[in-house]
C-alpha cells in the first residue's frame, strides 16, 4: 500500500482529495491530519467506511510525537493543505494562520525529509497580493502589503514556499508547489464567507445579495473537481519539477455577473446590494495556465453553469 498524507484533510478541499485518492488509486491508505479549527466532520463521515482511511487528529504547528510519527513511518507523497482559506477564518486568529504556514510546512517537510517523502506545497494566488500584471503568471513575484490584514495568510504561504525551495536545494526534498486561484464545488463551509457559497446561501433564502465593492473587480471559479486532478498531475510530475504551477480557470468574472449567474440558476428574486470593499481585498484575479498546460497537460473542464448547479445541489441538500 502507498501511504499519502492529507494536511487539512477533514477540510473543503482536503476532503474532497481524500476521496478522489480513495477512489482512484486502489493501493492508496490515506492518512488525514486536521485540528479542526475549519475541517469539519461531516466532510469525512463517508470516508471513515474505507478501512484504507485513518484521521490524526493533530495541530501541525507542533511537533509530531514519537507515537504519531510511527503512524506516519513509510509515507511516500504528502500533500499539505492544512490552512484557514477564507478571510473571515484566517483573520480570526491570524498569528496563529501564519504560524501554521511556516511551523507546519517546517514540520511536515522534516517528515518528507525524514521519511523520502514526495511533498506537495497548496499555496494560493493571495502571494500575487494585488497584482500589477494581469494574467497573473508564476514569475511575477507580487504586490503584497506585507502588513496588512491579509498578511498572515498572504506573506505565511510565501515563506511556505521559501521553505519548500531550501528544503530541495539543501536537501534534496522531492517539493511540488501549486498556487490555487478561487476554488468552489460541494464541501464548502456554509459560513466561510466566500463569494461563491456567499450568493448562493443568500439566493436559497431570498436574502439580498451582498457585494462588497461596486461589483467591478474580477475572479476566476475554478470547480474542485478540475482543480484535485491538477493537484494530483503535479504530484505525479517529472522528478525535479517544483513548479509552482498556476491552478485556476483562467475564464475572468466580475463579482456583479457572478452573481448574476447564481440569482438566475437558482430563479431567486433577491436583490444585490452594496458594501464597502474590506482593505486589501484584491480588485483582479486571474491565472496564466499556460505551464500547468505543457507540463502537466492540465486544464479545467467544468463550465461555470455545470460547477455552479452542482454546487447550489449540495447547498440545497445541506439545507434541507
Amino acid at each position: 500500500m502507498k501511504k499519502i498524507v492529507v494536511t487539512g484533510g477533514a477540510g473543503f478541499l482536503g476532503a474532497n482529495l481524500c476521496r478522489k485518492l480513495l477512489q482512484e488509486q486502489a493501493d492508496a491508505e490515506v492518512i488525514c491530519i486536521d485540528n479542526f479549527f475549519t475541517g469539519r466532520t461531516c466532510n469525512i463521515e463517508d470516508l471513515r467506511q474505507d478501512s484504507r482511511f485513518s484521521v490524526l487528529r493533530h495541530d501541525i504547528v507542533d511537533a509530531f510525537t514519537s507515537k504519531e510519527l510511527a503512524q506516519l513511518k513509510g509515507v511516500r507523497e504528502i500533500y499539505n493543505l492544512a490552512c484557514p482559506a477564507s478571510p473571515p477564518h484566517y483573520q480570526a486568529d491570524p498569528v496563529h494562520t501564519t504560524m501554521t504556514s511556516v511551523l507546519g510546512i517546517y514540520h511536515m517537510l522534516e517528515l518528507a525529509r525524514i521519511e523520502g517523502a514526495r511533498i506537495l506545497q497548496a499555496s494560493t494566488s493571495e502571494v500575487y497580493g494585488e497584482p500589477e500584471v494581469h494574467p497573473q503568471v508564476e514569475s511575477y513575484r507580487g504586490n503584497v502589503n506585507c502588513d496588512g490584514i491579509r498578511a498572515c495568510y498572504d506573506e505565511g504561504k510565501r515563506c511556505a514556499e521559501s521553505l519548500m525551495f531550501d528544503y530541495h536545494r539543501t536537501y534534496g526534498v522531492e517539493t511540488k508547489i501549486i498556487r490555487i486561484f478561487n476554488t468552489y464545488g460541494p464541501g464548502m463551509d456554509p459560513k466561510d464567507g466566500r463569494v461563491v457559497s456567499n450568493f448562493i446561501l443568500e439566493c436559497l433564502k431570498g436574502k439580498p445579495i451582498t457585494i462588497y465593492g461596486d461589483g467591478s473587480q474580477t475572479r476566476s471559479l475554478c470547480y474542485v473537481d478540475d482543480l484535485l486532478e491538477g493537484m494530483v498531475r503535479m504530484m505525479a510530475s517529472e522528478s525535479g519539477f517544483t513548479g509552482p504551477v498556476n491552478l485556476g480557470n483562467p475564464e475572468e468574472q466580475t463579482i456583479k455577473a457572478i452573481a448574476e449567474r447564481i440569482r438566475r440558476l437558482t430563479e431567486s428574486k433577491s436583490e444585490i446590494i452594496y458594501q464597502p470593499l474590506p482593505e486589501d481585498d484584491p480588485t483582479q484575479r486571474r491565472p496564466d495556465i499556460t505551464l500547468a498546460v505543457e507540463k502537466l497537460g492540465w486544464r479545467p473542464n467544468i463550465s461555470a453553469d455545470e460547477g455552479l448547479k452542482h454546487t447550489i445541489a449540495y447547498f440545497q441538500a445541506f439545507q434541507s
